[in-house]
């Protein structure tokens, strides 16, 4: 059977550049009409390219992908639907990650459980440095009380506003953890929310 190459790539939002991006599908030789980008948050697969992108792929075809988390940020939904790609016979090709790609791995069983062994142990580690960060945030703010340095509740710059927003709106944390970050309650949260959407 033929194979044929697809290439998907996303960012974020409309404001970001997608070229880099293209230029690698377009290193690989891939047709034009075979690549596929979302615009669009990466906290859920409801993105119209790539649900296109799937009525496409048949048996023997290839996908890459510049980075797994073009795919998503939600690592549980990431393995899910790398699983079901590959369940359809189709090949992977992470290019930033050589182990992720399973034109190297012979044997349907072997190639599936090889793919979901590596990717259940990227979504430990990004998980557990999410949890890590939390506790080096509270760790921090416990020894400044501990000092008598902590002053409560800082001023919220906006360059830190924004960074918190955008991993917020990405689907990388929630709102709880966002506001838990600022160290905002939740009216005040929305309101600065509302008053940068207003303003960007």
């Amino acid at each position: 059977m033929t194979s044929k190459m697809f290439f998907y790539g996303r960012v974020s939002s409309k404001e970001q550049n997608e070229e880099r991006q293209l230029h690698q599908a377009r290193e690989l030789g891939i047709d034009e009409r075979d690549i596929y980008i979302d615009k669009k948050s990466g906290k859920d697969f409801d993105r119209e390219q790539y649900q296109l992108l799937k009525r496409q792929l048949r048996p023997s075809d290839i996908l890459f992908i510049s980075s797994i988390d073009r795919l998503g940020r939600n690592y549980d939904l990431i393995l899910s639907e790398y699983r079901s790609i590959v369940d359809m016979g189709c090949d992977i090709v992470v290019l930033d990650m050589p182990l992720l790609d399973t034109r190297n791995i012979e044997g349907g069983l072997t190639k599936k459980f090889i793919s979901d062994l590596f990717l259940q142990v990227m979504s430990y580690v990004a998980e557990q440095e999410r949890l890590n960060i939390r506790a080096r945030q509270r760790q921090g703010i416990d020894i400044a009380k501990a000092n008598g340095k902590f002053k409560g509740r800082k001023r919220i710059d906006r360059e830190n506003f924004a960074e918190v927003y955008s991993t917020w709106k990405t689907g990388e944390i929630t709102a709880r953890q966002a506001m838990n970050i600022l160290n905002l309650k939740p009216n005040t949260f929305y309101r600065r929310v509302k008053a940068y959407e207003t303003a960007s």
